[in-house]
């Protein structure tokens, strides 16, 4: 089965093929990183007005990459939530549309189950059950996976998502948005001894996360650092490397304690801040210690993207499920409600 994925829910505009026999045939991506960084964020009717602009073509050369035609498409899947309301809008009503116009079914696809089933795409994947972790700007969640579908949240971000904490500590720091890039390269040069940054609640039960206070502890760094001057190159990349240390250590700790507490051995790592290269290794490092192993996307499947739309649809779309008639986006979407498929029809290919 030949299914399109179209996604738009963010300042990304993503297109793929994918086929559940031969894997993913073709994918393309515009970000729109340099029209929002001016604002230091992203601007909603600007990226809505901007995925209008770039769906098409990038239809037309993702369909040209594959050598297949709009003929030999069996379906099309789009992301329906959660995200901004405008920009879901432009692909829900683009891939409805064209749904429709080639007579095959449409079915609006969760963004994080998106994110969570993107490490399937790679030759080496994961078995059920898992924890993943999903860590992007706009979510930090830890997650019990028994199937597609089969979800229990088992911990959250209370306030501020990693990501987002990475954009604004970097925004402290006089960095360009997005932050977590920018932060990463600066760490790679400061200071490990300098300065020891806070890993909010791990002294404390459960699973949940918190990042305002290291946020507000960075605020105070950068505010100290200035009291004698302006903020010098080295001082931006010790504390960039405090942040991040304290951002990683978090994350690893939590996912820790969620895998013994759930007596499992896999952990899946997904959403942007998982193209973080000392998050990865510090969770393998962690990991490995305990016999376990983690899994996550190659990182241009890190961020937002058409392909991981087009193979959690392509499993949905083969199970028979479809929109209705009064399917509609969702800027909010709890993945508790999304119904489970049975492991039988959890199929597919590497990429």
């Amino acid at each position: 089965m030949l299914i399109l994925g179209l996604e738009t829910s963010c300042d990304e505009t993503g297109v793929a093929l994918y086929d559940t026999s031969r894997g993913l045939l073709a994918h393309a991506l515009f970000s729109q990183v340099d029209i929002h960084v001016e604002y230091g964020g992203v601007v909603p009717e600007l990226a809505s007005r901007d995925h209008i602009r770039k769906a098409l073509p990038l239809l037309e050369e993702v369909l040209t990459k594959a050598g297949c035609t709009a003929a030999d498409i069996e379906g099309v899947a789009y992301t329906a939530g959660p995200g901004l309301v405008g920009a879901l809008m432009v692909g829900a009503t683009l891939a409805r549309a064209l749904a429709w116009g080639w007579g095959v079914p449409a079915l609006g696809v969760h963004h994080m189950e998106g994110h969570l089933l993107a490490p399937m795409l790679e030759e080496e994947r994961p078995d059920f059950p898992f924890v993943a972790l999903l860590v992007s700007g706009g979510h930090t969640q830890l997650v019990r996976v028994d199937g597609i579908g089969q979800y229990r949240l088992l911990g959250e971000s209370l306030d501020d998502a990693a990501g987002e904490a990475f954009d604004k500590a970097a925004k402290m720091l006089g960095l360009p948005y997005p932050g977590g890039p920018h932060i990463a390269r600066l760490a790679e040069s400061g200071d490990p001894e300098r300065f020891n940054f806070p890993r909010p609640m791990v002294n404390r039960p459960g699973l949940d996360f918190s990042f305002s206070g290291l946020k507000t502890y960075t605020l105070n760094t950068v505010t100290d650092c200035k009291a004698n001057g302006e903020l010098s190159e080295q001082d931006k990349c010790d504390i960039a490397r405090a942040f991040e240390e304290a951002v990683v250590a978090t994350l690893v700790i939590k996912c820790r304690r969620a895998l013994k507490q759930e007596g499992l051995k896999t952990l899946v790592m997904a959403g942007g801040v998982s193209a973080n290269r000392n998050l990865r290794a510090s969770l393998e490092r962690a990991l490995s210690k305990e016999k376990a192993k983690v899994f996550y996307p190659a990182p241009e499947f890190c961020t937002d993207n058409g392909a991981m739309i087009a193979y959690a649809g392509a499993q949905r779309l083969a199970a028979g499920q479809r929109d209705g008639e009064a399917s509609a986006v969702r800027p909010r979407w709890p993945m508790a409600e999304l119904p489970p498929l049975s492991a039988g029809l959890a199929t597919g290919v590497s990429a």
